[in-house]
């Protein structure tokens, strides 16, 4: 039952107090989970407009039942590193790959824009209004396609990866971004933007809550540099730089793959963090 001047009629129909019955499509999955609830409360509804001229509508849902069940604890834990090689190394040794959907999808998007910018230039030259040039709106829309096709690629794997880490680890690690100071760096500038970093830590936090896990972030500096097993930090003559994927501590002789070592540091930073805080 949903209680509210707006409220859903069946799964494929929702009432609205301005646009009354309108027929839309949703997740079976979650609209089943939604009618099963005894009462939910419907506040405020966003209406969206995207370059494609699809229409989405944004809830905000109340009600006295939980909309998922908590996860039961798994008695892990799991510090990660995210980093530009690939998309993380975790304290366990896995290495996750970067999809990369950008740079896939680059060259033919960059294509379609210089095709979009001719057609513009064609319409303004002849005095024509661009609405009403349909060459510049056919293209207009596949420019907007293929850039939406990039971002739900990147938005669905950093969903499915956000929750399986969550959902099978009762504590998650992470650096605290700097992405900001990061994309000062031009040529690392784009692999930053198409990882999706700071998209990725803010599921991991509301993802978190959710399932009632841990998850925590810590001060990045020195993870790198710093044996996880006898706490040396390579300085000087011995720091690490960006070409230097494995290395050997010179204090205690441990050989390292640099973003597994670092995602151990995180971990063992983000435990103590959580025992100062209790």
């Amino acid at each position: 039952m949903f209680t509210s001047n707006a409220r859903f009629l069946d799964k494929h129909h929702l009432m609205l107090p301005k646009l009354k019955r309108i027929r839309f499509q949703g997740s079976r999955k979650i609209l089943d989970r939604l009618f099963a609830m005894k009462e939910v409360r419907i506040g405020t509804i966003t209406i969206m407009k995207d370059s494609r001229h699809r229409y989405f509508a944004s809830f905000q849902l109340g009600s006295d039942e939980p909309f998922v069940k908590t996860c039961p604890k798994t008695n892990t834990e799991i510090g990660i590193d995210l980093n530009i090689e690939n998309f993380y190394a975790d304290s366990n040794g896995e290495i996750v790959s970067n999809p990369r959907y950008y740079r896939r999808q680059k060259r033919r998007l960059a294509n379609a824009q210089r095709k979009l910018s001719r057609r513009i230039v064609r319409a303004k030259k002849e005095h024509r209004p661009l609405r009403e040039a349909k060459n510049v709106e056919k293209q207009r829309l596949l420019v907007a396609r293929l850039t939406a096709q990039v971002m739900q690629r990147r938005r669905d794997f950093l969903h499915r990866t956000s929750a399986t880490l969550i959902k099978n680890h009762d504590l998650v690690a992470a650096e605290e971004l700097r992405s900001r100071n990061l994309l000062k760096n031009h040529a690392l500038a784009m692999s930053i933007q198409d990882n999706g970093w700071r998209m990725f830590l803010s599921m991991l936090t509301y993802k978190a809550a959710l399932y009632g896990k841990n998850f925590v972030t810590v001060d990045p500096r020195n993870t790198t540099q710093t044996c996880h097993a006898c706490g040396h930090i390579m300085s000087g003559k011995e720091k690490l730089t960006l070409k230097d994927r494995e290395w050997i501590c010179p204090k205690c002789g441990i050989h390292h793959i640099r973003d597994v070592n670092a995602a151990k540091n995180i971990l063992a930073r983000a435990k103590a963090k959580l025992v100062s805080m209790h």
